[in-house]
């Protein structure tokens, strides 16, 4: 692969762009194609049967595993529409198959209002592993652990001090619409409007003993952060990362304020100038869009108790 490749976005189709890449050139991918579910694309057919999407989604999956190195990490965002087709396909259909590390829920608020079904409010982050050598799993990653319950809720001098991994749920709650901000929430229960009767998350709890970065042009932008705890667990600095969908170029914008290479896909040409803009004004180093803080989820607290509210 020529430098040239590296650390641009490309205008054109993915699976013809890929093909110009070398086999094993590429340690993580992400991609969040079309979910084949009507979206108004300019350039793109959201609305396929269902066998046509399927076949198309394996000539560019087969590309992306090509690319990757043994070993290397490939993460698929998809809708429930075609989550089981995409999963049975890489994990059973693939030859040689991927490896299914984790099956993680995004569940966002606001989202998609239903008349005929419960609303949309999450969406699937398959994360696949390619055979033939180690993946990589930074689960040291202070950027990536959070706060135990033990720290935050009862101040437990017993709880690890580095935090624990995250569960395979994220929670990312707006904040004020004059910050537009994300924030990582740590439990189900302190997301206000979340996990109501009417949405299509529904959380039950276990029994036990104890957005200043919206782009304003791109319908379907992902939250920074999030693409951050992906880039950061399944990466290392200068590691090359996949988009080949790259819409927004969140991904490619992730990856460079990490501190990794990039190469990212995007057929429609006025996406992929605004994506390349966003990419020019950006610097190695510099903080992603949002907030990771997770106290933001801390439960109100006095020496270490839960306080009593009021009841109403």
């Amino acid at each position: 692969m020529s430098r040239e490749s590296f650390d641009r976005l490309h205008v054109g189709d993915c699976v013809e762009g890929m093909a110009g890449l070398p086999e094993g050139s590429v340690d993580l991918a992400f991609a969040d194609p079309p979910y084949n579910i009507g979206y108004r694309y300019d350039t793109y057919d959201d609305k396929r049967d269902w066998r046509e999407y399927v076949d198309w989604c394996r000539t560019w999956i087969e590309e992306v595993v090509r690319v990757l190195k043994p070993g290397g990490t490939f993460w698929l965002a998809i809708g429930d529409e075609h989550a089981a087709d995409l999963k049975y396909l890489c994990t059973r259909q693939l030859d040689p198959p991927l490896t299914c590390r984790s099956w993680v829920i995004w569940y966002y608020t606001f989202g998609v209002n239903c008349k005929a079904k419960f609303s949309r409010s999450h969406a699937h982050l398959f994360h696949f592993v390619k055979e033939g050598g180690e993946y990589t799993f930074n689960a040291d990653d202070p950027a990536v652990r959070v706060p135990s319950a033990r720290q935050l809720v009862y101040a437990d001098k017993r709880a690890n001090p580095r935090g624990r991994l995250p569960d395979d749920t994220w929670i990312m709650l707006p904040g004020p619409d004059e910050e537009r901000l994300e924030r990582w929430l740590l439990r189900p229960q302190d997301a206000p409007d979340g996990f109501d009767p009417g949405g299509d998350v529904w959380y039950f709890p276990r029994v036990n003993g104890t957005f200043d970065e919206r782009a304003g042009w791109h319908g379907c932008q992902m939250p920074e952060q999030l693409l951050g705890r992906i880039v950061r667990v399944s990466s290392h600095e200068g590691d090359v990362v996949l988009d080949p969908f790259a819409g927004s170029g969140t991904t490619l914008a992730v990856a460079k304020k990490l501190g990794r290479r990039y190469v990212g896909y995007e057929m429609d040409e006025g996406y992929a100038e605004r994506a390349t803009a966003r990419l020019a004004e950006i610097a190695v180093g510099d903080e992603l869009s949002g907030t990771a803080d997770p106290l933001v989820s801390a439960p109100s607290t006095a020496n270490g108790r839960r306080r009593k509210t009021k009841a109403v």
